[in-house]
């Protein structure tokens, strides 16, 4: 019961990571705000949690969307332990094919979503309290067609260390979990035809030192010890789950 009586605010909590933390952190003995876009998919992930989640329907690329969601939260419950920034997305575009308006939906999701998440929970974290956010091993190497997504998730961490430094006078943590190649619905949606998505997993796998896609309940694991005091001298830190794949 490494989060008991915790209060955890999770985004992009549907499915994928978002969901197998938010069961972790609930059978830890966190009381779980799961937010997400899709009425559907949210209504799905709240009866995996037993029903027991408080459940907001917003956008993170819209702030109005996020201040309602924190403002549920202080209402129900007072305030927040732990901020988990998960939400993410983007589809495949080459060079020649990133129009503006692809820049600024991945800009708008991927960056400003994780920074005014932050900056609209910070005021109701609890002394001691502690934020993560999820970047990418996209950080540290390149891939064809991923460029907005990759500059977006290099630039989280980077929030990672100045927020960490910002907020370590209120004793509030900051750090990242960067998955590798996680086995999630996140690769279906990147707009991939199945045959090329399937060449494309092939290739990433041969790269991964333990020659497997990641789970994401293992992510879910690290992202539970960047939650807990286990963590407790640990800031502006990013905890790479890749099985290998930017290591070797």
């Amino acid at each position: 019961m490494k989060l008991l009586n915790k209060v955890a605010f999770i985004t992009g909590g549907s499915s994928g990571i978002g969901l197998e933390t938010a069961k972790l952190f609930q059978a830890e003995g966190a009381s779980v705000i799961l937010v997400g876009s899709n009425r559907e998919r949210l209504a799905a992930a709240g009866e995996e949690l037993n029903g027991k989640a408080l459940l907001v329907r917003a956008d993170v690329r819209k702030v109005a969307d996020i201040e309602r969601a924190v403002e549920e939260t202080r209402t129900k419950f007072g305030r927040i332990d732990v901020v988990f920034a998960n939400a993410g997305a983007t589809t495949v575009a080459p060079l020649e094919a990133a129009t503006e308006e692809y820049v600024a939906e991945n800009v708008a999701l991927n960056f400003t979503g994780t920074f005014f998440t932050i900056q609209k929970t910070a005021p109701i974290i609890a002394q001691g309290g502690s934020i993560i956010v999820t970047t990418s091993f996209l950080n540290t190497i390149g891939y064809p067609g991923l460029s907005i997504l990759a500059a977006t998730k290099a630039a989280a961490r980077s929030l990672v260390r100045t927020l960490g430094a910002e907020l370590a006078p209120r004793g509030i943590r900051v750090n990242a979990v960067s998955p590798g190649a996680i086995a999630t619905p996140f690769y279906g949606k990147i707009g991939l035809p199945e045959a090329v998505l399937s060449e494309v997993a092939a290739g990433i796998t041969q790269r991964i030192g333990l020659e497997r896609f990641g789970e994401a309940a293992e992510l879910a694991k690290a992202v539970l010890f960047l939650a807990s005091d286990d963590s407790s001298y640990t800031t502006g830190a990013e905890l790479v789950i890749d099985g290998g794949l930017t290591q070797f």
